[in-house]
């Protein structure tokens, strides 16, 4: 069990990606890109090409909600696996989750004034996983000597999924009239790793035989996917980008701005899936174990046998895993140098989501924002953001949950409730030419250019009756 859980624990502290929702409607290049009908230039500001030239634009965000929040700290905080004040044999369980999305390169083009079209490409790494875990199979880990009763059924059914993987986008969007905008981004991907575990039914005994010797019967029923099984089969050209796992997403979405000054968005982000080739793992196991004297076994040996019920009778397939597609929509309006916001995001195909309050302040070209959010797999966070913007520069650094984060720093004793950390930052630049409005220049791309039309107008128009 160890082995699995480490696992998706090693998938969610590598990479993550968090919602960063003080960003929404912000104008920076991130909000452009994750939002696509959004703008990230200003008309006689702002420079004609953006780019984060290579600095990552990070997020990472971790939650474990249960019980094993002492074992996490221990294991992130000393590199010690120690489950033994675990209470077992009351059926409760764990759940961890865990995102990342970062941009390592991105480009922005503004194309013309006329629509406000903006053309941007974007290279990104994200993971997502989450998994839902029983204290027991922590327990076993640390000691089978814990298991006093002499049978325990279903103590071992946990299930939870991970994948990571590159995503290489194409974003547009233009202004569908002065009030409402649109934009779409199309994604090619290139999976990394998956790993899912289901085990729908388990048994575990512990008892003598006829020479005194402990045994340990154990037995697992379920699903085990996997690109890989062990870490070892991992090498550096693993985690680049080569689409022998190939993928496909969409994201497009919708901004209206009132003449009350109501700014109204709304996205659907990420739909998608990936098809991992025919040399992953596709196991269906329902086998048992009996471990004989395991007092004179490592950790690691009892371990060992466990994972061979599961991968012992290895299949080859290939399958197909699904994005965790969202959808969110934002209301915002400014009084002066604050803006409130209500931020609400929902997944699609997996448990989860957030309502998010953000509060922002302006002071000249300096932002600072508050933001309490729920998490609807039951977390309350509070977040706070700082961020410096021209229409040519932007840097920011922030959390979304900042006390928790304090607290994963600190002795592992320390902290109540749930167990999570995040942390974002990121930096952009605009260059070139000015982008100047008609009037103040000798030309601007797409003005009297007649002949240029709006690529969504030109979509909905098809549903326009025709003029006789």
């Amino acid at each position: 069990m160890k082995r699995f859980f480490i696992c998706f624990l090693l998938l969610s502290a590598t990479k993550s990606y968090a919602q960063q929702y003080a960003l929404y409607n912000s104008r920076t290049l991130f909000d452009a890109f994750e939002n696509p009908a959004q703008k990230a230039f200003t008309l006689d500001s702002s420079r004609k090409f953006a780019s984060n030239f290579l600095l990552p634009n990070l997020g990472i965000n971790g939650t474990n909600k249960g019980d094993a929040n002492y074992t996490l700290r221990r294991l992130v905080a000393d590199q010690v696996f120690n489950a033994s004040g675990i209470p077992i044999g009351e059926g409760k369980r764990n759940e961890l989750y865990q995102n990342t999305n970062i941009y390592l390169l991105t480009f922005r083009i503004f194309q013309s004034y006329k629509y406000h079209k903006e053309l941007g490409f974007s290279w990104q790494v994200r993971t997502d996983a989450r998994l839902n875990y029983t204290n027991e199979s922590l327990a076993l880990v640390d000691s089978y000597k814990r298991f006093t009763n002499s049978s325990y059924n279903d103590i071992f059914n946990n299930y939870g999924s991970g994948q990571s993987y590159h995503q290489f986008s194409v974003n547009y969007r233009e202004d569908f009239n002065k009030k409402l905008s649109f934009g779409i981004k199309f994604s090619l991907l290139s999976g990394v790793t998956y790993n899912s575990l289901d085990i729908d039914r388990s048994s575990f005994a512990v008892y003598k035989d006829g020479t005194g010797n402990d045994i340990l019967d154990v037995r697992l029923r379920g699903l085990y996917k996997a690109n890989f099984l062990y870490f070892k089969d991992l090498n550096t050209s693993s985690y680049l980008p080569n689409f022998k796992n190939p993928g496909a997403s969409i994201s497009f979405g919708t901004s209206y701005k009132a003449k009350s000054g109501v700014f109204l968005m709304a996205n659907v982000k990420d739909l998608g899936f990936i098809k991992w080739n025919n040399d992953s793992h596709y196991i269906n196991f329902n086998s048992g174990s009996l471990i004989v004297n395991p007092g004179t076994m490592t950790s690691k040996e009892i371990n060992q046998q466990i994972t061979d019920m599961v991968t012992g009778k290895d299949k080859r397939d290939g399958f197909y895993s699904a994005t965790n597609a969202s959808a969110d929509v934002t209301v915002s309006k400014g009084y002066g140098n604050y803006t409130p916001m209500v931020v609400v995001s929902k997944n699609l195909f997996y448990k989860g989501g957030d309502f998010a309050f953000v509060n922002s302040m302006k002071f000249n070209n300096f932002y600072a924002s508050v933001t309490p959010a729920y998490n609807f797999n039951g977390f309350f966070m509070a977040g706070i953001q700082g961020m410096y913007r021209t229409p040519n520069f932007e840097v920011y650094l922030g959390t979304d949950n900042l006390l928790k984060t304090i607290a994963a720093r600190q002795d592992q004793n320390s902290g109540s409730g749930y167990y999570g950390a995040s942390f974002y930052m990121g930096m952009a630049i605009k260059f070139g030419g000015t982008v100047e409005h008609p009037l103040n220049s000798s030309h601007m791309p797409g003005v009297g250019e007649e002949e240029e039309k709006s690529f969504f107008q030109s979509i909905f128009g098809i549903f326009k009756k025709k003029k006789k």
